[in-house]
């Protein structure tokens, strides 16, 4: 793997690409981004140099899709003219089924793997970036296809799992989709029924509520391409919240066994 192509340089597309650099990549790296992206990209080293769709499309090896998912999907659908055949196309979207649909679809010249680094921050653009963001982290494949990109993505100190992209669309929804909505939901009600509850506020409100300061422009494509799975989790949580009050010494223990099941080593 000679050079590889970022298309989309913001947070995680940044990260991709600082992580390739610290992990001991020495091939080029282009950007396919607006223009103050690949200037702030390109001087923090996480790119180096920017590059149009096409020129990207037949020059890399690898072409790493770090898009919101409807920017992916449109991007997917004007490749194949463009692509070699020998490159091999993987993104970073947060949902799986409907990209790795359109790439069927869309991409005949060459392989696609659908990818899911499980990291982020509340923060966005490539000035967040960070090389070490996915050392840790759970990193979803759709297939457990022979190349190189696994061995870089071990190489970032990432966990590679194998999903399909039904079952991974099923888990997220209620490993982070339903958590960020229950965390933008309780800010909400706060803001709206206890505005001044921030003066008494400590530790639980400041960690509960993290992830409300995330902006809904992140999670627009995602709730949209995932719909059934994340209603189907609502619904539960809703249905567990309305029959907490009858047994609030039960909920806190099963609560508690998974809160302590998930910082369990290994």
């Amino acid at each position: 793997m000679k050079t590889v192509g970022i298309v989309g340089v913001g947070l995680i597309g940044g990260s991709f690409g600082l992580a390739l650099r610290k992990a001991g990549f020495t091939g080029d790296i282009l950007g396919v981004s607006s223009e103050r992206s690949i200037a702030d990209a390109t001087e923090r080293g996480a790119v180096d140099r920017g590059a149009t769709l096409e020129e990207a499309a037949g020059a890399c090896d690898l072409l790493f899709l770090s898009q919101p998912i409807f920017g992916i999907i449109e991007t997917l659908r004007k490749l194949d003219p463009m692509v070699r055949p020998d490159t091999l196309v993987t993104d970073a979207g947060s949902t799986k089924q409907a990209i790795v649909e359109e790439a069927a679809r869309s991409l005949r010249r060459c392989t696609f793997l659908g990818g899911h680094p499980m990291a982020g921050k509340e923060l966005r653009g490539v000035g967040a970036a960070d090389a070490d963001l996915f050392r840790g982290r759970p990193w979803v494949l759709t297939s457990d296809l022979d190349h190189p990109l696994r061995q870089w993505i071990a190489a970032f100190g990432a966990r590679e799992i194998i999903l399909d992209p039904a079952r991974h669309d099923r888990l997220v929804a209620w490993s982070s989709h339903l958590p960020q909505l229950a965390s933008s939901a309780l800010a909400a009600v706060i803001h709206d029924h206890a505005p001044d509850a921030g003066t008494v506020a400590g530790p639980g409100l400041l960690d509960s509520t993290r992830l409300a300061m995330s902006s809904f422009d992140l999670w627009r494509d995602i709730l949209e391409t995932n719909q059934r799975e994340v209603s189907a989790a609502l619904d539960a949580y809703i249905a567990r919240l309305q029959t907490l009050r009858q047994d609030f010494e039960g909920e806190f223990a099963k609560g508690r066994e998974f809160s302590r099941s998930l910082r369990q080593p290994g």
